[in-house]
């Protein structure tokens, strides 16, 4: 399969999973009613922004550098982490009672959610900086990209109208994003990749 088009189903994965980031964070906000269908989005979202993380590192990973792999990896492992307590919220704590859920938060699982949290944060802002540096993909989502998972990186530390914020703003960069991988699979950026 030539990369071109692997850059466009990473792209699409890309639509999707913004969307469907989008959804969780209105279904949270309550602008979207709260099921258990509604509840399903968020983990197949994080899933799915992982393949079209990829290739926005791949599509630049010449003119981005070692900062850009660092960044990188630091994105990838945070948002790795954020697909695992989404599993876990969604898909286990939502069936259990408010004392075990505070109990889950607040003990034994407060310190791997900070972790998370700081390395999602770092590889935000390293990846968005290396990116921005690279000036292959598109600056004004970029911008989006960091503001926004920046803001939603920090959940427990800001009000919710803050975190949901964040997240509307940094899906809108995602969208962006993965629109130019649609549009412009390969970006030219690297010679490296196929320009089939």
């Amino acid at each position: 399969m030539p990369d071109r088009v692997l850059y466009r189903l990473a792209g699409i994965a890309g639509l999707i999973g913004g969307g469907l980031t989008v959804l969780a964070a209105l279904r949270r906000a309550g602008l979207v009613p709260e099921n258990a269908a509604t509840h399903a989005l968020a983990p197949p979202a994080s899933a799915l922004l992982l393949l079209t993380l990829t290739a926005f590192y791949l599509a630049q990973r010449r003119a981005a550098g070692r900062v850009g792999l660092v960044g990188f990896v630091l994105n990838h492992l945070g948002l790795s982490g954020l697909f695992a307590i989404e599993f876990l919220t969604h898909a286990v704590l939502q069936y259990q009672d408010a004392a075990g859920r505070e109990a889950i938060l607040t003990g034994p699982g407060r310190p791997y959610f900070l972790v998370v949290a700081l390395t999602f944060l770092a590889g935000v802002l390293v990846f968005g900086f290396a990116s921005w540096r690279a000036g292959v993909l598109p600056r004004g989502a970029l911008a989006l990209y960091v503001a926004g998972l920046g803001a939603a990186a920090l959940r427990t530390s800001v009000p919710e109208a803050v975190y949901l914020g964040g997240l509307l703003v940094g899906s809108a960069g995602v969208l962006w994003l993965s629109a130019t991988l649609v549009r412009q699979p390969a970006l030219q950026a690297d010679p490296a990749l196929d320009r089939a």
